[in-house]
């Protein structure tokens, strides 16, 4: 479905909520809404699956996508959960080899698609615009390290504490200020740092003893996010100066 003149200018508005969209050259923003088509997808239907062959760069615009796979032993995996206005597909337009993982519908979710070809041929005649692909791309690679990093040498409830951070914020992307309430289950919390869902519970109600954050149904509502960005800008875990006490 192509979005009409209206809904462009809206949808337009929306996307520079997320930083990379909002530094991409005007030239490129209005080229990405031009060649791009909403997609509607309903809760559990695949956007695509490991080993596709077809390609599209892609954001959600509305619900949420989860990004995994199932194992030959049956386990899932969880990498990430994509929510509005995060892009995702930037690996396979710049290498053209198949899909890595499954993205699946998380509820309804609305996805704008930009096919490969067609923003291949638009890249051809504009290629100084590769720059922006590339940042896009840099910023998944630096998030990745960044993970690797943290199995390495935080206990999981400053990788919790961290991955928190990192969603409220919209993994970096957001250009406005982190949410307070994150629509996160706890078992895709557990998948995403690859531990049980009692393991995960324990975490979140040690962090919320610390005055951290709220549980509630179905969310997580961030109270401290000053120690929450402290975690992820390298607090050793000692109680950093003005965090809640409660």
């Amino acid at each position: 479905m192509k979005p009409s003149a209206t809904s462009a200018q809206t949808l337009a508005a929306a996307l520079s909520s997320e930083l990379w969209y909002a530094q991409c050259e005007p030239e490129f923003q209005a080229a990405l809404l031009t060649l791009g088509r909403l997609w509607v997808l309903s809760d559990g239907e695949r956007l695509f699956h490991r080993g596709a062959v077809e390609g599209a760069l892609c954001c959600v615009t509305a619900g949420a996508l989860r990004v995994g796979g199932l194992q030959d032993s049956g386990q899932e995996t969880l990498l990430a959960f994509i929510e509005p206005y995060q892009w995702l597909g930037e690996i396979s337009l710049i290498d053209g080899q198949p899909r890595s993982h499954d993205v699946v519908a998380d509820g309804d979710t609305t996805v704008l698609l930009v096919p490969r070809d067609e923003l291949l041929d638009w890249l051809e005649q504009h290629p100084a615009h590769w720059r922006s692909v590339a940042r896009l791309a840099s910023s998944k690679l630096r998030l990745m390290f960044s993970a690797l990093e943290d199995i390495a040498q935080l206990p999981l409830d400053l990788r919790l504490a961290k991955r928190l951070w990192l969603v409220a914020q919209g993994y970096g992307g957001r250009t406005g200020a982190p949410r307070r309430l994150i629509r996160l289950p706890q078992e895709q919390l557990a998948l995403m740092l690859g531990v049980s869902r009692q393991t995960i519970n324990k975490a979140l109600h040690g962090l919320e003893q610390r005055g951290w954050l709220h549980l509630r149904y179905g969310t997580i509502e961030l109270l401290d996010l000053e120690a929450l960005r402290a975690v992820s800008e390298g607090w050793d875990g000692s109680e950093p100066a003005g965090a809640s006490s409660r």
